[in-house]
């Protein structure tokens, strides 16, 4: 199924920080807000981002606020943009207490988000059938200068942004291959195994985590591959490993389990938990090139 591209943002435009997951700092709300405005933007920061769950302190507030704020502006006309401020945990928790034929009326508009975030774009690419933006939360450390350049030229000036690579990437196997890209964070993906499709056939899969040890990573990419996940996959790009070991561990887990694909496959393609971080859209047609290290969009990401 070919998805929906949003239209791409304008000065003037609104846009709304909302915190699906876990509590953003404050401070790093307001760096945010102010880092949109600067672009122009007109900014609204949804009413729970700054909420605390009075039992568990690892998510922004109670699901169903979390629900409301996402679903208020997904379906405020005036918004032409929903920014996540912040990974961590959370997104699942609220997926089911998001009204989705509300959603689906109100048409598409810009997503940005990682990390934990990757279980919401599975969902609005399944269920909405939308485009949406692999990017910095804008209330996290990865938010730098040069990932704010990348992200401001992907909702701005997409056709800028079309030929996409890392400062380190290399190549693992050899080729070429065209298809949807999907994907995120290997954690979320693996924890949404049975709750959501798997990748549609010919799709170049995103694969990145953070703090996870070469065993755990291990343990995910062996379930993916013992529940067929990667089945009709036709490249796969990784991204960061931050906190997840040498890179040598990592690199040698993935190998082993992924490189007897003998599909097109590239290391560290640069994006994820790490600064410079690009600005992946997903749901769009791409070719990944793993001799050259490049992902390249047939079409700019928004309209």
């Amino acid at each position: 199924m070919t998805r929906v591209r949003p239209p791409r943002l304008k000065a003037g435009d609104t846009v709304t920080i909302v915190a699906p997951s876990g509590p953003p700092p404050p401070e790093l709300v307001d760096t945010s807000v102010a880092v949109l405005q600067d672009w122009g933007l007109r900014v609204r920061v949804a009413p729970h981002v700054l909420d605390r769950h009075p039992d568990l302190p690892y998510l922004a507030g109670l699901d169903a606020h979390r629900a409301a704020d996402l679903q208020q502006a997904w379906c405020d006309p005036e918004i032409a943009a929903v920014v996540c401020a912040r990974g961590g945990y959370g997104a699942m928790r609220m997926i089911d207490l998001l009204d989705w034929d509300a959603m689906s009326g109100a048409g598409p508009k810009v997503f940005t988000g990682s990390s934990d975030i990757t279980a919401l774009h599975g969902e609005l690419g399944e269920r909405l059938g939308v485009v949406t933006m692999f990017s910095p939360i804008t209330a996290g450390p990865s938010f730098d200068q040069t990932a704010q350049k990348y992200l401001r030229a992907t909702l701005f000036e997409p056709e800028s942004m079309l030929t996409l690579t890392g400062p380190t990437v290399a190549t693992m196997n050899h080729g070429t291959a065209t298809g949807t890209v999907v994907g995120g964070n290997l954690s979320l993906l693996s924890s949404c195994v049975g709750a959501t499709a798997r990748p549609p056939d010919d799709a170049i899969v995103l694969l990145e985590d953070v703090n996870e040890e070469p065993y755990q990573l291990d343990r995910m990419l062996t379930q993916l591959l013992r529940a067929g996940w990667f089945t009709g996959v036709a490249g796969i790009a990784l991204g960061s490993w931050t906190g997840c070991g040498e890179p040598s561990d990592v690199y040698t887990v993935v190998a082993d389990l992924l490189g007897g694909l003998g599909i097109p496959m590239v290391w560290d393609l640069g994006f994820g938990h790490v600064p410079a971080q690009l600005t992946i859209p997903l749901g769009v047609t791409a070719t990944l090139d793993a001799d050259a290290g490049t992902l390249t969009l047939t079409e700019p990401a928004l309209r």
